[in-house]
């Protein structure tokens, strides 16, 4: 394994995308991901963790939150931070591709914390897609990782874990808020059911995260599939993980004004 050499500005954005996948309590050299990333780099987890552990340190989130990383960050590492998120939508499909390249380069790959980063295959293109697409299937494979990733992998209303049956909904929706769409606290991680009466402003939550219904399911409490699914978590609190970044406050006010169904 190399050790000491200098970390390239592409190794730095495709440890960028790692470090947005991740939350601070894994920046650890037993971390499957980061083995795996540390593998195809020619470097120790050790070194892969650190790196990670110094690019925090550089983090505004987790200063508010009164997390602060190691102390190493180097002059390139403050360059391509300050790079990446300045202009995040080219730079997350600049390290996607960098990391696809390094993983699975006729397919895609997915950060699964407990599990590492793994191969998947390649999505079919039909005839008529173009450059903007792709693009924008990189961007939304990245937010689905964050956000999915910073809910532990579990629905925030019914704690269902199964990752095929969750989806990274956005709070401010994706097409009218270009600003946003990257926006880990423009994400919930709901099951596919939560995220459609989500999307359908059925449900909500109000300022203290707790889910709140609209009259529309209220005046269905006769169904049992309403009062399982929904009822049944009524004012109870989004579940988030302890080292999650919560939603933005803002952007979960607008959804109860302006898509919420009351």
């Amino acid at each position: 394994m190399a050790s000491g050499k200098q970390w390239t500005r592409n190794e730095l954005l495709i440890a960028l995308n790692l470090y947005h996948k991740l939350n601070f309590g894994q920046f650890d050299a037993h971390n499957r991901a980061v083995i795996d990333l540390a593998k195809k780099l020619g470097r120790t987890p050790g070194s892969v963790a650190m790196k990670l552990s110094n690019l925090a340190s550089l983090d505004p989130v987790l200063k508010l939150r009164g997390i602060s990383g190691l102390k190493g960050a180097s002059h390139r590492d403050r360059e391509v931070w300050d790079e990446f998120h300045a202009i995040l939508p080219e730079m997350v499909e600049k390290s996607e591709t960098l990391l696809r390249e390094l993983f699975a380069p006729e397919g895609s790959v997915e950060v699964i914390p407990a599990k590492g980063i793994l191969r998947r295959p390649p999505t079919p293109t039909m005839p008529t897609e173009t450059t903007t697409p792709q693009k924008r299937r990189l961007g939304q494979d990245y937010f689905r990782q964050i956000v999915l990733n910073n809910f532990d992998g579990a629905c925030g209303v019914c704690g269902l874990n199964i990752r095929e049956l969750l989806v990274a909904s956005h709070i401010l929706p994706w097409a009218s808020n270009p600003a946003a769409r990257l926006d880990i606290r423009n994400g919930l991680c709901l099951s596919r059911l939560h995220d459609a009466a989500f999307d359908q402003g059925l449900i909500s939550f109000d300022a203290d995260l707790r889910l709140i219904l609209s009259s529309r399911l209220k005046n269905r409490l006769s169904q049992k599939s309403i009062e399982q699914n929904f009822i049944a978590h009524e004012k109870h609190s989004l579940t988030l993980p302890p080292q999650a970044i919560p939603p933005n406050e803002k952007y979960l006010d607008r959804h109860r004004n302006e898509i919420f169904q009351n």
